[in-house]
């Protein structure tokens, strides 16, 4: 049987960017998939009440852990910004070693932290990234 399901973004998870997650679904969505599920089951053998209330407790559990995955993504991204004032006016050296400068600025993309040095050339700063006091 399938059961096509809208996704949203949890209440109280919402973004400024109000984007859409796809593996966080709503009380709708499992209301919807939920009398699904009931209108396809055989009437002969009728599913059992303990089943709803398991699946209904599984999808809480689930719907809890997205809501906490948002969250420390959030303060990840608040720690992360916290800590790059203490880039600025360093020394970096690229991972590739190839790209050296100053920092003037540091900006925080999706991908994480980006060193961006006097002259305009942005390093992602990440793992072989060398940062030192500017000379």
């Amino acid at each position: 049987m399938n059961v096509d399901m809208t996704t949203t973004v949890p209440a109280g998870a919402n973004q400024p960017t109000a984007s859409t997650s796809k593996t966080a679904v709503d009380y709708q969505s499992f209301l919807k998939l939920l009398i699904a599920e009931m209108k396809n089951q055989d009437p002969t053998k009728p599913m059992d009440s303990t089943q709803y209330v398991a699946q209904l407790a599984t999808f809480s559990q689930v719907e809890q852990s997205v809501q906490t995955n948002t969250k420390l993504d959030q303060i990840m991204q608040s720690s992360a910004l916290s800590q790059a004032d203490a880039l600025i006016g360093r020394s970096i050296t690229s991972a590739d070693g190839k790209t050296t400068g100053t920092v003037a600025s540091v900006r925080l993309a999706s991908s994480g932290l980006i060193a961006v040095l006097g002259n305009g050339t942005e390093v992602p700063v990440g793992p072989g990234v060398s940062v030192k006091a500017a000379s």
